[in-house]
């Protein structure tokens, strides 16, 4: 059984991640999530509902010995099961200016990004240069390659998985395994839903916000076997902001 793994994969532009790869029926679905179990549900309704089989899986990606510990326990259940693509999703974000920024709103956003990228990555690295095949995407944002005023914590995250993500790459591509990260800028989602979108809008020469399934479309490409001589990149999807 080929499987994909999408963290934070319950709503938003996880969700339609999960209902993107559906599609292609190749690999039964592994959606994780930390609270919200009825969106998963949802999900995975979607997910079947396009042809795959799915399962929902619940941990917190920044905890890790509990990423450990359940996806052990999956994986000693399902033996034959072989996580071919990893899509890191799950993000918080506290925002607040810097100078306010408690050190809880600092360290949870750094620990789900970026230790979460570590925590479910590393669990399958091994198996994945084995089986000398793997795609790895993983969700970076316009904060972490430009920098966003408020967001010091998030920015400081993604742009560490950014830098991961090309050393990364460079580690594994001999064993056909890419890595490559997805920046968004405004995707109207759960997350932008509090965000002033007339006002933003003006910054983006496109001239709206983007959709989550726009996003899932790139990722769907990179996810796939087409995309094998694409590794170590940055790919952003917002608009043109600053193109």
């Amino acid at each position: 059984m080929k499987c994909a793994l999408i963290t934070g994969g319950s709503r938003g532009i996880g969700s339609a991640i999960c209902q993107r790869l559906a599609e292609d029926k190749i690999y039964h679905i592994l959606i994780n999530y930390q609270s919200n179990k009825e969106a998963a549900e949802k999900t995975l309704e979607e997910v079947i509902k396009r042809g795959a089989t799915g399962e929902i899986i619940k941990f917190d990606v920044a905890n890790a010995d509990e990423v450990k510990s359940v996806l052990t326990a999956w994986q000693e259940t399902n033996p034959q099961a072989l996580v071919e693509v990893i899509v890191n999703n799950a993000g918080i974000t506290r925002d607040g200016l810097f100078m306010w920024m408690t050190h809880e709103d600092w360290s949870n956003v750094i620990n789900t990004s970026l230790n979460g990228f570590f925590n479910v990555t590393n669990f399958f690295m091994q198996k994945m240069l084995r089986n000398k095949y793997g795609r790895i995407v993983n969700m970076v944002s316009l904060s972490g390659v430009k920098g966003t005023a408020g967001q010091t914590n998030y920015s400081a995250a993604k742009g560490a998985v950014v830098a991961a993500t090309k050393a990364l790459a460079q580690e594994v591509a001999k064993r056909n395994i890419t890595v490559n990260a997805v920046a968004p800028g405004f995707i109207r989602t759960d997350m932008t839903s509090e965000l002033d979108e007339k006002e933003l809008i003006k910054m983006v020469p496109a001239n709206r916000f983007g959709e989550a399934e726009e996003v899932a479309e790139l990722v769907g490409f990179l996810a796939s076997r087409k995309a094998g001589y694409i590794t170590g990149e940055v790919v952003n999807i917002n608009g043109g902001i600053y193109s």
